[in-house]
């Protein structure tokens, strides 16, 4: 089938999920049969099976449970849930962003998860209401040029880069999800003027437009432009593949904020599961330090249980000036879609 347009998939996607939030906000149906423990676990997942496909055959392995994967795009499958509603075979939903599982919860259709299962994470990185906790993270970054910049040239904040002594040196990509996010984060932290200012600034300095991440870091790399907005994980593949020669790394802008955000990957049970008590063992899982050592090596992103440490080459968590969000609230996309396209971003 077709892929739609990015753009244009997105607002179809973003309405979706706002008309859901509208008709389905009463809590799910109870699980049929009282809940009767039968059958595969059935997850519906938006990370790349080639990343979580290896963590659910050990848990199959390890376990002895059935499980069954659905494979898809994150927003799609929040989409596929909130349609089937009552119906949906899913018991579990992970997402490779915080903002679908913050709609789904919004419509009811995640369950309360246990406390033990909670506090192993930290409060920022899951659900206030204790509906759905993060898995890993993924910070925003500044990837700069090595051989033309060090980090004592750059600004404290996101917002430094609207000064005409940056124009055309800085690469961004709008139509990505994760730029999004960070703009929805924006909105959030600092206002809807600010957001439009700051994005009004940076387009005033005529930055080039890349397609994804790995485009932005590529073109830092190869002195195309020396400054790309990100998420941090892009560089390692980078430095991986092509060494430490590879002339880009990260940076952390000093004064925090929405340039600093962590986003989340994540998961939630859903209300209507018949297999909660699966469900939850999944989860449990996916937190155990086996696990989340796995995805931290596999992709460089954060590791959000406790006392997992990060990849050494990744800068420690608490390092970070990670500014206080409810990631949750990153669902809220339509505004920020109608901002982007105000301004002639998309």
């Amino acid at each position: 089938m077709r892929r739609l347009p990015v753009v244009f998939a997105t607002l179809v996607t973003a309405a979706a999920l706002l008309l859901a939030g509208c008709t389905t906000a009463a809590q799910p149906a109870p699980p049929a049969s009282g809940g009767a423990d039968q059958g595969p676990l059935i997850v519906y997942s938006g990370r790349n099976e080639n990343l979580i496909g290896p963590l659910i055959e050990r848990f199959r392995e390890d376990t002895g449970l059935a499980v069954e994967v659905r494979y898809g795009d994150t927003a799609e499958l929040a989409a596929t849930i909130l349609e089937e509603g009552d119906r949906s075979p899913a018991d579990v939903y992970l997402a490779q962003d915080a903002g679908a599982l913050g709609a789904l919860a919004a419509a009811g259709r995640l369950a309360p998860l246990p406390d033990e299962i909670l506090q192993r994470v930290d409060a920022r990185f899951r659900d206030p209401d204790g509906r759905w906790v993060g898995l890993s993270g993924r910070a925003r970054v500044v990837v700069y040029h090595t051989l033309t910049l060090e980090p004592e040239d750059l600004p404290d904040s996101i917002y430094g880069f609207t000064d005409p002594a940056w124009r055309g040196r800085l690469g961004w990509a709008p139509t990505n999800g994760s730029f999004q996010a960070f703009v929805t984060a924006l909105r959030l932290t600092d206002g809807e003027e600010a957001a439009r200012d700051w994005l009004e600034g940076i387009q005033a300095n005529e930055p080039r437009v890349y397609a994804n991440n790995t485009a932005i870091v590529q073109a830092v790399g190869a002195g195309e432009i020396e400054v790309g907005l990100v998420n941090h994980y892009y560089l390692y593949r980078f430095l991986a593949e092509e060494g430490e020669d590879f002339p880009a790394r990260n940076y952390t802008p000093r004064a925090g904020g929405a340039g600093a955000m962590m986003n989340v990957a994540g998961a939630g049970v859903l209300g209507t599961s018949t297999r909660r008590e699966a469900a939850e063992a999944f989860l449990r899982y996916m937190l155990s330090e086996d696990a989340q050592r796995h995805l931290s090596e596999e992709t460089f992103e954060y590791p959000l249980a406790s006392g997992v440490a990060p990849h050494p080459l990744v800068t420690p968590l608490e390092e970070l000036a990670v500014p206080d969000i409810d990631l949750g609230s990153l669902a809220d996309l339509e505004e920020t879609l109608r901002l982007l396209q105000d301004v002639g971003v998309l």
